[in-house]
């Protein structure tokens, strides 16, 4: 089952952002999961050990567009968020499930991000 911090985020923000889906899986431990514009899967990152607002964070990084309501418009320049060039991103700061810091990602790991 889905932490309260994690259900409040899938029901409150989830449809506040933009290029960002729900799948929900039976059974499975929440994760997000980065795609390519070819649909490839770049990283999966997971959730359950993260607060609401580190979600929100770590999205807000990942260069998700947040919308004020659902149903606002989304602007010309965030259309294909959170696609940019690699070197626009900042490191990734998730701790590793083993509590280690993760390696910081290699230039040109990820160019479809």
């Amino acid at each position: 089952p889905l932490c309260p911090q994690v259900k409040a985020f899938v029901r409150q923000d989830i449809p506040l952002y933009h290029n960002l889906e729900m799948k929900h899986l039976p059974g499975a431990d929440p994760e997000l999961v980065l795609l390519s514009h070819r649909y490839e899967e770049l990283e999966r990152i997971p959730l359950s050990d993260m607060t609401r607002e580190e979600i929100n964070q770590l999205l807000q990084e990942l260069g998700f567009y947040r919308k004020e309501t659902p149903d606002a418009p989304v602007p010309e320049e965030f259309q294909f968020a959170p696609a940019r060039p690699l070197s626009t991103l900042p490191p990734l700061r998730v701790p590793a499930a083993n509590g280690k810091t993760p390696r910081e990602r290699d230039e040109g790991e990820h160019p479809d991000l």
